[in-house]
């Protein structure tokens, strides 16, 4: 409620479950409690998933609001598909004879999972008579943390290189998916916001912009006190499928921490430039050496290479150092932390 919502079911400050088991009261009584979902006491000792209950109290709050004739914002951010990788029995069978791992395996059930959740949310809006007037937008929070293959390779994510954690875009990008929850051209709310079917946005957004957007599309945007800085910008146009040149396509990434999957990195990029840089590339992490003979710099353009798979950083020296200073001018403007060095010392990125 803090975080300015009516109701909370479930929401807790860890993103991995202690158990995604009714039967195991989703973590309570375990040596995961420190993880227990909270709020799901009705469910503790049947055989109902952790995405199947939550889709049941989603589907009552909906229906509450809509009964109360009040509008909604759902925020609905499944366990799934988060570690601990525990396989959903409704789906197990449709996996056994992948070949794949059996921690891989119940990573596609909590996927499947969460498709089907998604299904019945849209089934249940329609069963409301309110699926021409929602907004749906589907997202994730991080790259994928599929448990297969290398974490810096082409892997998890394909044909994205990288998972969660990574600097490489199978750990940064995640999907994006704005829809009409049933579409009706002549609805006066899709006639203000038509979303083209099956249009691709190739323009760079990140989530801090949909808060604005959902300011804009709700009207709600004068509200706001007039003091508070809102990050981010409104992706109404881009929703339209059409550019919007207004937004500045560059997104910064400052990541100044060991050693859990990558190792010291920031990233930035401009349109379709990238570059990423290492500050200690020799240390190990949880994936082995990062760069092995790259050294600090990676520079990649994603328009022709989208995999990452050609460093162009000694061919393209001016490009590369265009780049770092433009990426040191954002991390002095944003007042960045950086990794120290044995005795204290910030280590700022190094100009090449």
């Amino acid at each position: 409620q803090r975080l300015g919502f009516d109701e909370n079911i479930g929401g807790a400050a860890f993103g991995a479950p202690g158990s995604y088991y009714g039967s195991q009261n989703y973590g309570w009584g375990t040596r995961r409690e420190h993880h227990a979902v909270p709020h799901l006491e009705r469910y503790h000792g049947s055989d109902t998933f952790l995405s199947e209950a939550l889709t049941i109290e989603a589907k009552a709050l909906l229906t509450q609001s809509v009964s109360d004739q009040k509008p909604f914002y759902l925020y609905f951010s499944h366990y799934a598909v988060h570690a601990p990788f525990e396989s959903d029995p409704r789906f197990a069978a449709h996996y056994k004879s992948s070949g794949k791992s059996q921690a891989a395996q119940a990573f596609a059930t909590l996927i499947e999972g969460m498709d089907k959740s998604l299904g019945d949310i849209l089934d249940h809006l329609h069963a409301l008579s309110v699926s021409e007037e929602t907004l749906i937008l589907f997202m994730g929070d991080n790259g994928s943390d599929a448990p297969l293959g290398h974490q810096h390779e082409v892997a998890c994510a394909a044909p994205l290189r990288g998972k969660k954690g990574s600097h490489y875009e199978g750990g940064m990008r995640v999907p994006f998916i704005a829809a009409w929850a049933k579409t009706n051209p002549e609805h006066s709310l899709q006639k203000a916001l038509p979303i083209p079917l099956g249009k691709i946005q190739t323009q760079v957004a990140n989530v801090t912009d949909v808060f604005p957007t959902l300011l804009e599309i709700t009207g709600a945007s004068s509200s706001k006190p007039q003091d508070h800085i809102i990050d981010g910008h409104s992706l109404t146009r881009r929703l339209k499928g059409l550019r919007d040149d207004r937004i500045p396509e560059h997104f910064l990434m400052h990541y100044p921490h060991a050693v859990h999957r990558s190792n010291y990195f920031t990233t930035w990029r401009e349109k379709d430039w990238k570059v990423i840089y290492h500050t200690l590339p020799e240390i190990p992490t949880t994936g082995g050496r990062i760069q092995f003979s790259d050294g600090h710099y990676e520079l990649y353009h994603l328009g022709e290479d989208p995999y990452e798979s050609h460093n162009l950083a000694q061919e393209k020296p001016e490009k590369l150092r265009s780049m770092m200073e433009s990426m040191v001018d954002q991390l002095k403007a944003m007042n960045a932390v950086y990794p120290v060095d044995p005795s204290g010392q910030a280590l700022p990125p190094v100009l090449p």
